[in-house]
């Protein structure tokens, strides 16, 4: 099993393109174009593959897969004053904490 393997692929369809876009989120310049999804989806996979393949056989380290990383829940968002101060104030009249808030906000997307 290759690294490349746990990687975060998506399939999308491109109207620019005419054709579904096959992305791999580790590596974001890396793309591949097909005219049915499937083959988007194989196409994609095959070329990081390769891509993997060269990096390690040049002695390069291929990108970590997101989804193999360990994440703590915690990260810091720096705003404008007047944002932050904005926030505080919605929490405080809905009976949240300025962080519950934020949270509930961030999973909406």
């Amino acid at each position: 099993m290759s690294v490349a393997d746990h990687y975060t692929y998506r399939v999308h369809w491109s109207a620019e393109d005419g054709e579904y876009v096959g992305t791999v989120a580790e590596l974001p310049s890396v793309s591949w174009l097909a005219e049915e999804r499937t083959e988007a989806f194989v196409g994609i996979q095959r070329v990081v593959e390769e891509i993997v393949a060269e990096m390690l056989a040049s002695g390069e380290e291929p990108p970590a897969a997101i989804a193999d990383k360990h994440y703590s829940g915690k990260f810091q968002v720096r705003v404008p004053e007047e944002v932050h101060r904005r926030l505080a104030i919605r929490a405080a009249e809905q009976g949240v904490s300025l962080n519950a808030l934020a949270s509930s906000r961030l999973a909406a997307d």
